[in-house]
């Protein structure tokens, strides 16, 4: 499934060099119809033999993208790894995440100077737990990448609590918001809740712990390697 052909080739490793964008779009057109591939694989119900040439449809895509990662195009521009664009929560280029969308907010009540993080979610089929809703694993997923991600700098989840108020709906628009309510020293408290149509569904406090120093988190990450 690899392009053989000279020319298209070319063609790739230009787009790679000079295009960027256009990779990152194909990135996520990638994880947007693995998503498809994910949530339809939970809902099928077959007899014996149906899903015969699917598996080897699958197993001939992800040969390729295994040999594609191992050997590169010729000419591809090496880009360091983004964890934001293949978070398992919220990377627009991962296919696990539903993803969760966030925005930064200034005005409002909530957190210092009123700056707040709003975002939406929403979940498949692929993140059932009780029938029709999330499973509350994947709830206090999105609740550490949310608060984690409206810290205001950086730190390590220290702890989490949530407040499950309602079932988590599947396939439905969801609301969230997270802002900082609180700091002392290294320590920052962070609180969020997530909204359907206005009702509470869950909401959480988040306990984050800032790196000693001034380090950053890529470098105590490089250290434990």
């Amino acid at each position: 499934m690899r392009v053989t052909d000279a020319a298209a080739q070319d063609d790739q490793a230009l787009l790679g060099a000079d295009h960027p964008e256009q990779v990152d779009a194909e990135l996520q057109s990638l994880a947007d119809e693995l998503r498809r591939v994910l949530a339809a694989a939970v809902q099928v119900r077959p007899v014996a033999g149906d899903l015969v040439p699917y598996t080897a449809t699958a197993r001939a895509l992800a040969d390729a993208l295994e040999a594609l990662a191992a050997a590169p195009s010729e000419g591809a521009v090496a880009r360091p790894y983004d964890p934001n664009r293949f978070n398992p929560v919220s990377g627009s280029a991962s296919a696990v995440a539903p993803p969760l969308r966030m925005w930064p907010v200034t005005e409002g009540p909530d957190g210092p100077d009123g700056r707040r993080t709003q975002g939406t979610v929403r979940f498949g089929p692929a993140y059932q737990g009780p029938p029709g809703h999330a499973h509350g694993a994947m709830v206090a997923a999105m609740y550490d990448d949310l608060l984690g991600r409206s810290q205001l700098a950086a730190g390590f989840t220290g702890s989490i609590t949530i407040r499950y108020l309602a079932p988590t709906p599947l396939d439905r628009d969801l609301d969230v918001c997270a802002w900082v309510d609180r700091v002392d020293g290294r320590k920052r408290w962070v609180r969020g809740a997530c909204h359907l149509d206005g009702r509470l569904l869950t909401e959480a406090e988040g306990l984050f712990i800032a790196p000693r120093g001034g380090a950053t988190l890529e470098g105590i990450l490089g250290a434990l390697d």
